[in-house]
């Protein structure tokens, strides 16, 4: 007979794990499917300064590994695995992995969003080296320094006005003849005096593989087929984020991008109406602020509404 568990954590970024926390503190003894990508998006970040309580900052991995060991404290019990299919509406709610079915009272959605690549495999060696996909988490390394940001719509102008707080220039490279971004975030971003704007052009590959450093992009006009170099110290993608959540799709409300939408922060509903015992937190809802202490704050709350589902219930 296969065993019920009281709550089931799906992932195991930095919502996942603050999950696991609080309800392995609850006595629920969580069990915490890590993914296709233990410790999500921090796992490839390298200094992490904005999180409170590390005033010298901390790295991604070791910030994780920290959060891991305090769960496993709590009696939250770890499995690499992934979900291939699952049924929300069954009671206990049923979960398909690669490791076999599981049944559990609740479920806490944490599997993040992963950041859209170029595909490059100079881009993929340098991550964390100079290539990021996070302004508001990276800028700050960037001071006095030229950078560029890839991409053509409201993400890449945010991301480029945001990043001129700290780079002396921001050159955006977009592939098209045309930006997709709405009329204002593009005025905004052709007025800044430190932002230029390159259309039809692509990356073909970033320079400063074997120096762990990134020093230039070998760039390609699409239209000429004009090869050069652009010097810059560091690339950012701003052609958004993929939220792990296809698999929820027609038993749970996504919106247009794929995001699960939420009631009262951490609810998930389906046709509006709200999904007993199923809760979602971090990256995977949160399109707007995407930061490691927005997600551990949801992933909190999602943590104590299961306890209360589960005292609701009474179990």
């Amino acid at each position: 007979m296969t065993e019920i568990r009281d709550t089931v954590i799906l992932g195991s970024g930095c919502a996942g794990l603050t999950a696991a926390i609080y309800t392995g503190r609850a006595g629920l003894k969580p069990l915490v499917l890590e993914g296709h990508e233990p410790g999500g998006q921090l796992s490839i970040t390298t200094l992490v300064e904005n999180f409170p309580g590390w005033p010298e900052g901390i790295h991604g991995p070791e910030l994780i590994d920290n959060m891991k060991k305090q769960a496993t404290r709590f009696d939250a019990a770890f499995q690499l695995a992934h979900l291939n299919s699952v049924d929300l509406g069954a009671r206990p709610i049923k979960l398909q992995t690669s490791v076999g079915e599981i049944h559990t009272r609740t479920l806490i959605v944490a599997s993040g969003a992963s950041a859209r690549w170029l595909g490059l495999p100079s881009e993929q060696a340098l991550i964390g080296h100079g290539v990021s996909s996070c302004a508001t988490c990276d800028g700050f390394f960037f001071r006095g320094k030229d950078i560029a940001v890839v991409g053509g719509g409201d993400s890449a102008m945010e991301e480029a006005l945001f990043l001129t707080r700290f780079a002396s220039k921001v050159t955006v490279l977009h592939r098209r003849e045309n930006f997709r971004a709405s009329k204002i975030m593009l005025e905004r971003a052709i007025a800044h005096p430190n932002v230029e704007l390159r259309t039809n052009t692509v990356v073909q590959e970033v320079l400063g593989v074997d120096e762990k450093d990134v020093h230039g992009l070998k760039l390609k006009d699409v239209k000429t087929g004009v090869e050069c170099e652009l010097a810059v110290k560091g690339l950012f993608l701003g052609i958004g984020h993929e939220p792990n959540a296809k698999m929820f799709t027609g038993q749970m409300d996504l919106d247009e991008d794929g995001y699960i939408k939420t009631a009262g922060n951490v609810l998930t509903t389906q046709n509006g109406v709200v999904i007993p015992g199923v809760f979602a937190c971090g990256d995977v809802q949160d399109r707007r602020y995407r930061q490691a202490i927005t997600a551990a704050g949801s992933g909190c709350m999602a943590a104590l509404e299961a306890e209360k589902y589960l005292e609701a219930v009474g179990h």
